[in-house]
């Protein structure tokens, strides 16, 4: 197909990067140009209103994908993380690009004199002078390799910038008196919120900090048996009409077969435990030789009491049925009722209607 093809995409800097991303590979690949039209999503607008109350990572989605439906535009570029795990009716995963860094990333500050604020923390708020003189420490490149030297750094009562129920439920088990605050927001707007001083570290996606070029922020990327990050966390998808056969012919181009199927995987274990808008789900799925998969996939409680694990290994060609496996592992082992805990103490603004990968 030689016509021009019309990409939707929100307007943040994280999705633009991945739009043009998108076009430059199908150029790259022969195909046509890509029209970048930008959509304004519900989660867009709501700027000021946690996640949790407001319906969750699907307000991300729907507004592009009923233009999709509406043939307003012929493809969708998303954080796979944002999308529902059970599309509409009439959409597929038309292709995906390769993977970056799944893991979830500590920040920490940078002051506007070069110094940062976090050593021996005192659990008041940072914008506290005093706190603010505790937290005090030169910013170098981090000397942290071990999950110890982060809790040393940080202490037991930090306040970390994150609205991840995901997050804070894993991390609660590390920082049980930690103070845990929403902050929404271009990537930029977030980092200058910290070195203001509003939060002792946040926790982000890796992925988004090393594709905007930020990647020096990181100053500890958390290992995966202490936060497992969210399904699809570091995958871009293109969403596209399944009727549609010249864009999925032209999708097959730059579909990245690896990152397809842990997102496969990744995706099944949500579906399989029906998770919602606003859960704490981790799953990661990593590629290895032979065209093979290891699954890790973790429920925790919302506060952190109690967690359950699975681990499986599976063929790429047998992602989805892997990831169902690991579900219904999940769900022997108690994950229906801590998911039904959380469910519980969510806001009734949030929908469960449509199983969101993430939480974040």
């Amino acid at each position: 197909m030689d016509q021009e093809l019309r990409l939707g995409t929100r307007g943040s800097q994280l999705a633009l990067w991945q739009a043009n991303a998108v076009a430059t590979r199908i150029a790259a690949r022969g195909g046509p140009p890509c029209r970048i039209v930008v959509l304004k999503t519900s989660g867009d607008r709501l700027q000021d209103a946690p996640l949790s109350e407001v319906g969750g990572k699907r307000l991300f989605v729907k507004e592009i994908e009923d233009a999709l439906l509406s043939r307003e535009i012929d493809l969708a570029v998303h954080s796979s993380k944002d999308m529902p795990a059970l599309l509409p009716e009439g959409l597929t995963i038309g292709a995906v690009l390769p993977r970056e860094d799944p893991r979830d990333a500590v920040v920490l500050p940078v002051m506007a004199h070069g110094s940062g604020q976090m050593a021996g923390a005192t659990g008041r708020h940072p914008t506290d002078a005093a706190s603010q003189s505790a937290y005090a420490i030169s910013h170098q490149p981090s000397a942290m390799t071990t999950i110890e030297d982060l809790v040393a750094q940080l202490g037991q009562s930090p306040s970390i910038g994150t609205g991840s129920v995901r997050r804070i439920a894993q991390l609660t088990r590390l920082f049980p008196g930690a103070l845990f605050q929403p902050i929404r927001g271009n990537l930029d707007t977030r980092l200058r919120k910290l070195d203001e001083g509003a939060h002792h570290a946040l926790v982000l996606a890796a992925a988004g900090l090393r594709r905007l070029g930020f990647a020096s922020r990181i100053s500890f990327s958390l290992p995966v048996d202490a936060c497992v990050p969210a399904p699809g966390q570091g995958i871009v998808a293109v969403e596209v009409r399944e009727d549609d056969g010249a864009v999925r012919r032209t999708l097959e181009g730059i579909d990245d077969k690896a990152a397809a199927a842990a997102l496969a995987a990744e995706r099944a274990v949500v579906e399989a435990l029906g998770g919602g808008c606003q859960t704490p789900i981790g799953a990661l799925a990593l590629p290895e030789e032979g065209e093979t998969l290891t699954l890790v996939a973790v429920v925790v409680a919302v506060d952190g009491s109690k967690a359950v694990r699975a681990r499986e290994r599976g063929l790429w060609a047998d992602a989805a049925a892997l990831g169902a496996r690991v579900g219904a592992t999940l769900l022997a082992e108690g994950a229906d009722e801590i998911l039904a805990d959380a469910l519980s103490r969510q806001s009734p603004a949030v929908s469960v209607k449509s199983p969101a990968l993430t939480d974040d």
